[in-house]
């Protein structure tokens, strides 16, 4: 077995772990970091919206071209009066965009480039978008995401609770925000493809999430009845369980969308499929870190405000105390107690749980029946 499985089946039995949720007050300020910095740039640089949302003209030159792109964008303005966007494609052929201008302007436009770049008007291909396409496109587009994130949180609120709908609604925002920043950034242009790839990794970040929160509903049951872990404890413990999984996939998900975004898009220029591959890459990162490091501690926080929690986590420290008063920690934490997750414990490596009565004897001390 690799060390990879290794570790996993180690952290699925709980004989090792990290305390993301008792950690959690450090992802918040990150998170919230990261969201600062992505809104200032949302709002300082904007989105740069393609001619799908904002109407205008794509020429399309011929192969092999022997202009270069910045000659290209030059002749483009000049002839438009508008910013253009020229990309180089792997044929030698050049793309060359130009928003907000009309159908009797592009023809101008066309005769102009011919000329500046010394070809045929007729070996130049143009596929014009009206305005008011580009805004019927957007507005379904956010209508589209709106009706996608409610039957999100209707769905998660039937199948697990509330507290876990709010906590997956708060990592698609952190997502999506982190995700539109970049573009902002970057300076990448929004196109459809990019409203494909936002609402491809909402669905893979929600999948990941919802690993964890299946985990956690099942470790929960009757969880009133015990007095050995507390809810942020179970948690904890979910997200470990799953953490070799949710990286494991993370990380095939990301090997392709990196190669269509650093060799398809840097090396091949194939610059069209930068719009959809730097969604996914930004995405699913993020989603994979709002799964582990947001979501799931947020539902810890909720749920430790609900009386009965309170009431369970004060038994819980109360046993521990009294444990510890008579001498018998090592037997608690053998017996299954968590190590490093309770209050003013280390967090970062647990010890074993779950492990046999007869085992614990045989290390030669008596086995505490829990409820």
């Amino acid at each position: 077995m690799s060390k990879l499985g290794t570790l996993g089946a180690r952290l699925h039995h709980g004989e090792i772990g990290y305390d993301f949720v008792r950690n959690r007050v450090i992802w918040y300020g990150l998170s919230v970091l990261i969201t600062i910095t992505a809104i200032l740039g949302l709002s300082v640089r904007g989105l740069h919206m393609g001619i799908e949302f904002q109407g205008g003209a794509v020429f399309t030159t011929p192969k092999n071209m022997s202009a270069s792109v910045s000659q290209a964008e030059g002749y483009a303005e000049d002839a438009s009066g508008h910013d253009a966007i020229v990309q180089k494609l792997g044929d030698g052929s050049l793309r060359i965009q130009i928003a907000g201008i009309d159908t009797g302007a592009s023809d101008t436009i066309k005769r102009d480039l011919a000329t500046d770049l010394k070809v045929d008007a007729e070996h130049i291909n143009a596929d014009l978008v009206g305005p008011s396409w580009g805004e019927q496109i957007a507005n379904k587009a956010w209508k589209g995401l709106a009706i996608f994130m409610v039957l999100v949180v209707i769905y998660l609120a039937i199948a697990f609770e509330w507290r876990m709908a709010v906590a997956a609604f708060v990592a698609l925002v952190h997502d999506l925000t982190i995700t539109t920043g970049v573009y902002a950034l970057v300076g990448f242009e929004v196109t459809p493809g990019t409203v494909i790839g936002l609402l491809t990794i909402l669905g893979y970040s929600l999948y990941d999430t919802v690993v964890v929160f299946d985990s956690l509903k099942e470790q929960t049951k009757d969880i009133t009845r015990q007095s050995r872990w507390t809810y942020s404890e179970i948690a904890n413990r979910s997200i470990n369980g799953t953490l070799v999984r949710s990286i494991n996939t993370t990380v095939v998900a990301l090997l392709p969308v990196a190669g269509l975004l650093f060799i398809g898009g840097g090396v091949l220029g194939a610059g069209m499929l930068n719009d959809i591959s730097l969604s996914l890459f930004v995405g699913l990162a993020a989603g994979a870190y709002s799964s582990i490091f947001i979501a799931t501690p947020l539902v810890a926080d909720l749920k430790e405000r609900e009386p009965q929690m309170k009431s369970l986590r004060k038994r819980v420290l109360a046993k521990r105390a009294q444990a510890a008063a008579r001498g018998e920690n090592g037997e608690s934490a053998g017996d299954g107690v968590f190590d490093g997750v309770h209050e003013g414990a280390a967090a970062a490596v647990v010890g074993p749980r779950n492990q046999s009565a007869t085992r614990t004897r045989g290390r030669g001390g008596p086995s505490e029946r829990h409820r």
